[in-house]
């Protein structure tokens, strides 16, 4: 291993022990914002989505991680999806074919 590379190993370990003892004065903070909000899923953009993925209720609730229940109440506008489950349904939304990647085991 080069003496540069052999360094910087040596230099990122003491930074992480230093972190780890609750010395946050070397650690690096990376701040991500979007370019544009994420749309906020309402009762027809769920079932909108829904429907072009050749989906059900409970085929919805499997890919994103949420019940049946909670699919159902979003497309009855008792509740809206929010956090990771909009983030979600906006991806699927854009690429269809992440679905496939969500539901084979």
């Amino acid at each position: 291993m080069e003496k540069k590379y052999f360094d910087e190993l040596i230099s990122s370990l003491e930074d992480a022990a230093a972190f780890a003892k609750g010395d946050s004065s070397r650690a690096r903070v990376v701040e991500i914002k979007a370019s544009e909000p994420i749309h906020e899923y309402r009762a027809e953009d769920v079932v909108r989505t829904r429907k072009e993925l050749n989906l059900t209720q409970s085929g919805l609730a499997l890919a994103i991680g949420v019940s049946t229940r909670t699919v159902e109440a979003w497309e009855a506008g008792r509740n809206e999806p929010s956090g990771a489950a909009n983030r979600l349904l906006y991806l699927l939304d854009s690429d269809h074919s992440l679905l496939e990647r969500l539901t084979v085991r």
